[in-house]
């Protein structure tokens, strides 16, 4: 009698091991299942890569502006630059599209030194627009990750409750045995929406604070550096 009531204890505790649950949900909560699963491994490979991302671009923005102020001539620099560039560099990007609409303003004759400014500004908000598109790359993804995902799963809770209910109508004498698998299911599907969503919010106001900060050193050195050319264009009018 102990062992059949023992034997009894561990089927149902096989019955709701997590697996089983998964296992024994309807085809609904387990596409629900399976769709958050597959938005979850997306949002934490996309995580991995941003972050990689954007360690390199604060590397190579700190590494290029030490560079940048250390009395090296802008000419060489923009060579160095040219000959070597760095694909993780915005402020490189930022600089060399400056530099090079600088240069090509100032050999074309009659072109007066307020044209040459206009120029190099609207060169480099262009090239800044663009690493701001770079850094930004993969947020909407995540925002949809984090803001859908619990009620994809609360989606799919529902659906499982509702199955479980419409089962026990059918059943003279309803106990917790019986109701506890059906819900415990539908919950699982809640859980996994969760699971999904939170290191999504957390990961997309991460990236969005680092990549405002970085595109806010990016107008900075912006300013700075046409600061320099309009000293150096208006020395040489002079």
């Amino acid at each position: 009698m102990e062992v059949t009531a023992a034997t009894a204890a561990t089927a149902a505790a096989d019955h709701m091991s997590m697996w089983s649950l998964i296992s024994n949900a309807s085809f609904v909560v387990q596409l629900v299942m399976l769709a958050l699963v597959a938005a979850s491994v997306t949002s934490w490979v996309m995580i991995f890569q941003r972050s990689t991302m954007l360690r390199a671009a604060k590397r190579a923005l700190d590494n290029f502006e030490e560079r940048f102020w250390s009395g090296i001539d802008l000419s060489k620099l923009y060579r160095q630059a040219g000959s070597n560039p760095d694909p993780d560099s915005g402020v490189e990007q930022i600089f060399r599209a400056g530099f090079k609409e600088f240069s090509r303003l100032r050999q074309q004759p009659g072109v007066e030194a307020d044209a040459v400014m206009d120029g190099v500004n609207r060169a480099m908000r262009v090239a800044i627009s663009r690493e701001e598109e770079k850094l930004e790359t993969g947020l909407p993804f995540l925002a949809t990750v984090g803001s859908t995902s619990p009620y994809v799963g609360l989606f799919g809770t529902v659906w499982g409750i509702m199955n479980s209910f419409r089962g026990l109508a059918q059943v003279q004498q309803a106990t917790l045995a019986t109701v506890a698998p059906g819900i415990a299911e539908a919950l699982i599907a809640t859980a996994i929406g969760l699971f999904a969503a939170i290191p999504a919010v957390i990961a997309y106001n991460r990236f969005a604070a680092r990549g405002e900060m970085l595109i806010g050193r990016y107008y900075t050195f912006a300013d700075e550096f046409q600061a320099i050319l309009h000293r150096k264009v208006h020395s040489s009018e002079d």
